[in-house]
């Protein structure tokens, strides 16, 4: 609701500005805007972003950039991305560090049960031995008790918080490489999953991805003479989210966002 007050063009003109919230200026750091326009000439209706501070003529001079554009760019940086598989399996091995970071309980109920079981093991060895006390037997029922009691949290709390594999995740992101690019759901869930920032210059890009703590800036020089730019003609900030929050949007979007390989 937040993201919507902020971005009320974002399904402006029968059309969606997948970039909304996402896209900002390189000049002033303010949001770029959903804007079209309909052609004198042919009356052709034009879409694009422009900076909020030229919209409302408070000094930027930052220039439109038009939708088309930036959004296929962006969706081609993505690709890029996601084909290349050192990138997909150093990702994998990331997550499943975050995986063993994320749950501060588990460790705790694991080293319980390893006590309790070492009480167990410790009162039949001295029941092997013959030294038996009147409150031996009720002790041996309190510690399996504990450890039946132990044994469900753990089992409840591993079913709340599920352990991926790195090849799960992998086959996941894999994923990605199927999605429809010219459909608006399958772009649209690209965009969420994986970007955090644009900033947007005249003569450069940055962009800043949901799993990576450094942002990647761009000249359009570069991208024109690359293959994120081969099909493209050329045009006429908030506080970053921390790694943590970033890689754990992405792991939440990305893996929660496709159908579960192990579902029918």
């Amino acid at each position: 609701m937040a993201a919507n007050k902020k971005a009320p063009a974002k399904h402006k003109a029968e059309d969606e500005y997948l970039l909304t919230t996402k896209l900002f200026c390189g000049k002033c750091g303010h949001y770029m805007v959903g804007e079209s326009g309909t052609s004198h000439i042919k009356n052709k209706v034009h879409r694009y972003y422009k900076c909020v501070d030229v919209k409302y003529h408070r000094g930027c001079d930052k220039k439109t950039v038009r939708k088309d554009w930036i959004e296929n760019l962006v969706i081609e940086y993505i690709k890029k991305v996601i084909f290349d598989d050192e990138v997909i399996s150093n990702l994998a091995d990331r997550i499943i560090e975050a995986q063993g970071k994320e749950n501060t309980t588990l460790p705790i109920l694991y080293k319980q049960y390893s006590e309790v079981q070492k009480g167990i093991d410790n009162l039949l060895n001295a029941m092997q031995q013959g030294i038996i006390t009147p409150s031996t037997k009720q002790r041996m029922e309190d510690l399996e008790q504990e450890k039946t009691e132990l044994s469900i949290q753990i089992t409840k709390e591993e079913l709340s918080h599920p352990k991926l594999s790195k090849e799960q995740i992998i086959f996941y992101f894999n994923k990605f490489r199927k999605l429809n690019t010219n459909r608006l759901e399958d772009k649209r869930r690209l965009i969420d999953s994986f970007v955090n920032a644009i900033y947007l210059y005249d003569d450069k890009i940055k962009f800043v991805l949901n799993y990576k703590e450094t942002a990647e800036t761009l000249t359009l020089a570069e991208l024109e003479n690359s293959a994120l730019g081969s099909d493209l003609t050329s045009f006429t900030a908030p506080k970053r989210k921390s790694r943590g929050e970033r890689l754990f949007l992405f792991l939440y979007f990305s893996l929660f966002s496709l159908r579960c390989p192990l579902c029918p």
